[in-house]
């Protein structure tokens, strides 16, 4: 009988040993899987904050070629420059992102970008300036930069979108409340965001 009762408490040693076993590279395999959907995550964000800011780099051009041109409506002007100094001042932690900072920051893009479209259509009344070469060159980067916005901000949502199912899913949800894994915030399509932007007339 004593031999009985080791062999069950020996059986039931190497049981659980097996278990636990299967539970830690259960979470380790699962805490790893979050963390490469994660960076992924980031590294489109940090793609998306790239075209952003390349356009952003684009206005002190376009604000010499303008301004050279004596005549054209200052104020329009003068909102292109406040509306990208607004947008290039917010900064986002992608590790710590919420929807409002997302949402704050869209905003923020979604202003400049009206601004740059009121600004090129009153250069419609100016054929000199809409003749320009610098102008035209702003043009062509400013449609290829806008082209990759729209790109890069559905990579990242897709990336968070895979991310966020990863996380919510189980079991995977338990490894994420335990690792304080947390959703990401997607873009919000804005209106008319299907459309590339109409910068050359007819």
């Amino acid at each position: 009988m004593k031999n009985k009762g080791c062999l069950s408490a020996g059986t039931i040693g190497i049981a659980l040993l097996v278990i636990v076993a299967i539970i830690f590279f259960w979470g380790k395999n699962g805490y790893n899987n979050f963390v490469a959907k994660e960076a992924i995550v980031d590294n489109k964000w940090s793609n998306v904050e790239t075209v952003y800011q390349k356009r952003a780099n684009l206005i002190p051009n376009l604000e010499r070629t303008v301004k050279a041109y004596s005549k054209f409506e200052q104020e329009t002007l003068t909102k292109v420059i406040e509306a990208r100094s607004k947008a290039t001042s917010i900064n986002i932690d992608p590790t710590n992102m919420t929807e409002q900072d997302l949402a704050k920051f869209q905003a923020a893009q979604g202003e400049l970008s009206g601004a740059l479209s009121r600004l090129m259509a009153v250069v419609e009344s100016y054929p000199n300036l809409k003749a320009d070469q610098q102008y035209i060159n702003f043009q062509s980067e400013y449609i290829a930069i806008e082209n990759s916005i729209r790109s890069e901000t559905v990579y990242y949502n897709d990336a968070v979108r895979d991310y966020n199912t990863s996380i919510k899913q189980f079991p995977g949800n338990i490894i994420a409340n335990f690792t304080n894994f947390k959703e990401k915030p997607s873009f919000k399509a804005a209106a008319g965001a299907e459309k590339a932007p109409d910068v050359f007339s007819e």
